[in-house]
């Protein structure tokens, strides 16, 4: 149902009246992830001005966002040049670096001694080699603060047994505190066994999960940059219940065809940046999934691969919550997905306080998505009552072409509508020379200056 053009003035009074009445949340960090699950913590309406600010004639102030997502925040802890720093090198440890010796030890090791350093850690894996590895965890926590300066290529084993212990991650950073990964080498996942075994591949073959790449898992200050991560098993890079990281100039490369091969990946992680980087995969660009909260996507390309995705979220009838994303200054080009909200039937909770701008789109089959129905399974999904709320997403300044004639497409819930849904200066052509359109069920939304195409 569409909010019509002249909104009712006892609407605005009471929406108003609850805004000014709303306490300011600062979301202090050990209050994100409750025992019982992810609860969704207090709004701060100043941070997502949009929506509220269209109504009360107030432009939106980009700085407000940056502060709320507390970019300036985001590392505080010390330079590791500093002080004193060890070097530790794993080519004396016994890495070999020809690229069929297996490294795997020579990699323990050297770990094993900066992990225990009461020093500052430079931990160097020289350029010009190929070092092959089976899954590895590098665990926490260290003594220290630490740079992994990653120059040459890690290559994983390709023998599927080798996993048998451990089947969903490759490279582990597990409970890290203040650690740098960066270098300028290259990370090679060897996909390829594990693609053609897939049954997105091979309909007659089981459906299993395969490794993620490079996985950081309860890391706290965390700077990844400058790295290059191909050909993942499944999922390239995953952040997993982390705080506080700063992720930039990352390069993720897998052929469109390789299934579930997510670029960057981000669940239950609170104050992430992910900036300047490039994402050609066979599957979402970025994906934010429950727990995830003040997060910032900027100036990200992307393509080809499923584009920026919030969620799926509420599959199996879940509970799950994601709050506060912006993503700023994207490009995509040749993406099934531009932007897009996906949540199962029969899930609860919410996806809110979204803003999407600044975004350029070239030949997108769906520029702009929300499904409420998404449903990711051979046999049909059944309609359920309950659904993930869809509430206070804003679009604004988002240009190109549509691959397809539905350039915005909100799918929203009979019985949880999709609310305080924002088009600002929205302009969206069809590829074709065509007439683009909008469908638009169960939404309630505001245009505000040009909109094209515009919901009936």
């Amino acid at each position: 149902m569409a909010l019509q053009k002249h909104l009712c003035p006892y609407f605005i009074i009471i929406l108003l009246s609850f805004l000014f009445s709303c306490s300011i949340s600062t979301h202090n960090d050990d209050d994100h992830l409750p025992h019982n699950g992810y609860l969704e913590s207090g709004y701060d309406f100043g941070a997502y001005p949009s929506y509220f600010g269209l109504l009360r004639g107030v432009k939106f102030n980009n700085d407000s966002a940056k502060r709320q997502h507390g970019v300036s925040d985001f590392i505080k802890f010390r330079k590791l040049g500093a002080a004193s720093v060890k070097t530790v090198n794993v080519l004396n440890f016994g890495a070999k670096g020809d690229g069929s010796t297996d490294d795997t030890k020579a990699f323990e090791k050297a770990w094993a001694e900066v992990c225990s350093s009461s020093e500052n850690v430079n931990f160097v894996v020289p350029q010009k080699k190929n070092y092959l590895l089976k899954p590895i965890r590098f665990s926490g926590p260290c003594k220290s603060d630490i740079t992994m300066q990653i120059a040459g290529t890690i290559i994983a084993s390709n023998d599927r047994s080798d996993y048998s212990k451990d089947g969903r991650h490759w490279l582990l950073f597990d409970s890290v505190k203040n650690i740098i990964v960066s270098g300028g080498g290259i990370i090679n996942g060897n996909g390829n066994i594990w693609w053609k075994n897939s049954c997105k591949i091979d309909k007659s073959k089981p459906c299993k999960n395969a490794p993620t790449a490079l996985t950081f898992y309860k890391c706290t200050n965390l700077v990844v940059k400058n790295i290059k991560v191909e050909n993942a098993q499944q999922i390239h890079m995953s952040f997993e219940m982390c705080k506080n990281v700063q992720a930039s100039n990352i390069v993720v490369n897998s052929p469109e065809s390789s299934p579930n091969t997510d670029g960057i990946h981000i669940t239950a992680t609170q104050n992430i940046q992910i900036s300047t980087s490039t994402i050609a995969t066979g599957d979402d660009c970025v994906s934010i999934v429950s727990g995830s909260q003040k997060v910032q996507v900027l100036g990200i390309t992307c393509g080809p691969g499923h584009g920026i995705s919030i969620g799926s979220l509420g599959s199996g009838n879940s509970e799950e919550y994601v709050s506060d994303v912006l993503v700023n200054g994207a490009k995509l080009s040749g993406t099934t997905n531009g932007v897009r909200i996906k949540t199962w039937q029969g899930g609860s909770g919410s996806a809110s306080n979204i803003k999407f701008q600044n975004v350029e789109m070239q030949n997108v089959q769906n520029p702009i998505i929300i499904d409420q129905n998404y449903c990711d399974q051979d046999e049909p999904c059944q309609e359920q009552g309950s659904a993930v709320q869809v509430k206070n997403v804003v679009y604004q300044s988002i240009k190109g072409t549509s691959a397809s004639d539905v350039a915005i497409d909100f799918r929203c819930s009979k019985s949880y509508p999709c609310q305080g849904i924002v088009l600002q200066n929205v302009n969206l052509a069809a590829e074709n020379s065509g007439i683009s359109k909008a469908v638009c069920k169960n939404v309630n939304f505001l245009n505000s200056g040009t909109v094209s195409p515009r919901c009936p």
